[in-house]
C-alpha cells in the first residue's frame, strides 16, 4: 500500500491553465503533469500508488464551494481511490456552515495555501478556520517559501499552540525551501508533516534527518502532483535510508491512521 498524501487536481477543462499559474508562482521548477485527476490515478497506479489525498486552493473566497463541489463529485467518481479535503479561505463569510457541508460531502480536511491567499497563517482572519476545523478534521497547510513571509515555519507555532487538539499537515517538511527553519520552529511538537516537493533539493540522508526529527510516526509520503511524477518522487523516496517499519509508516501507516483509513 502506498498512499499520495499530496496531490492538487482540477477540472480538465481548466487543468492546463491552472498548472501553468502554479508553475508561474514557481519560476525555475518544471510542473511535469497536467493536473487531470484520470492522470493523477493513471501514473500513479504505474508505481503502486492506490490511494491519493486531493485538494485544490481558493485563491479566492468565492471559488469555495465549487472547488468543494468538484472534489466531492471526483471522490464519488473514485471512492476506492481518492481521499478529498476541502477548499476554504480567510475571508470566506461562513466558514462553519462550509465545514459542515464539506464533511456532509465526505470530504476529510481542510487544504490552505497562505502563499497563493495572501494571508498570514497566524493571522485573526484564520483563526476561525481552525476553530472550526478542531477536533473534528484535519488542516493541511502549503508551508514555507523565502520569498514571502506569509507562510513561515514560526507562524505555525501560535496556531499549534492556540489550538491543541487541531491536527495541523505542514506540507513540504514544515517548510518549503526554508526546512532548516521548520526544523529549528516545528520539530518536535504536534504537527503532521509531508514530504512533498522536498526530496528533490536535500540529498537522503537530509531527508531521513528531518523524517526523524519530525517523528517517522508523522510523515506522510506525497508528491505535489502536478508538480512532479509519482515515479521521480517514489525513486527519491527509496533512497532516504529508513528502516522497513519506517517506510511503511511513512508511504500509507501514518495517513491511515490520521484520516481514518479502513483496513
Amino acid at each position: 500500500m502506498i498512499i499520495d498524501a499530496h496531490a492538487h487536481i482540477f477540472p480538465d477543462k481548466i487543468a492546463e491553465k491552472a498548472v501553468e499559474g502554479i508553475g508561474s508562482f514557481y519560476p525555475g521548477l518544471t510542473m511535469h503533469m497536467n493536473g487531470k485527476v484520470g492522470t493523477l490515478i493513471d501514473e500513479g497506479a504505474k508505481c503502486g500508488i492506490e490511494k491519493f489525498l486531493v485538494h485544490s486552493v481558493a485563491t479566492t473566497a468565492a471559488q469555495v464551494e465549487s472547488i468543494n463541489n468538484f472534489i466531492a463529485e471526483c471522490v464519488k467518481t473514485y471512492p476506492d481511490k481518492l481521499i478529498g479535503f476541502a477548499a476554504m479561505h480567510p475571508d470566506y463569510p461562513n466558514v462553519a456552515d462550509e465545514i459542515d457541508r464539506a464533511i456532509s460531502l465526505g470530504l476529510k480536511g481542510i487544504k490552505l495555501h497562505p502563499d497563493f491567499q495572501q494571508f498570514n497563517i497566524d493571522d485573526e482572519r484564520a483563526m476561525n478556520i481552525y476553530e472550526a476545523a478542531e477536533g473534528r478534521v484535519p488542516v493541511l497547510i502549503h508551508m514555507g517559501d523565502h520569498r514571502y513571509g506569509w507562510s513561515k515555519p514560526y507562524r505555525l507555532v501560535k496556531v499549534l499552540e492556540s489550538f491543541p487538539k487541531l491536527d495541523v499537515i505542514g506540507a513540504h517538511f514544515g517548510g518549503w525551501s526554508e526546512w532548516n527553519d521548520a526544523e529549528k520552529e516545528l520539530a518536535g511538537r504536534r504537527l503532521w508533516v509531508d514530504t512533498s516537493s522536498s526530496l528533490y533539493s536535500m540529498t537522503p540522508e537530509r531527508a531521513a534527518e528531518l523524517i526523524h526529527k519530525f517523528g517517522a510516526d508523522k510523515v506522510m509520503f506525497g508528491t505535489d502532483y502536478p508538480m512532479w511524477t509519482a515515479k521521480d518522487e517514489l525513486e527519491m523516496f527509496y533512497k532516504i535510508p529508513l528502516t522497513d517499519e519506517e517506510r511503511e509508516m511513512v508511504l500509507h501507516k501514518n495517513a491511515e491512521k490520521l484520516l481514518h483509513i479502513a483496513d
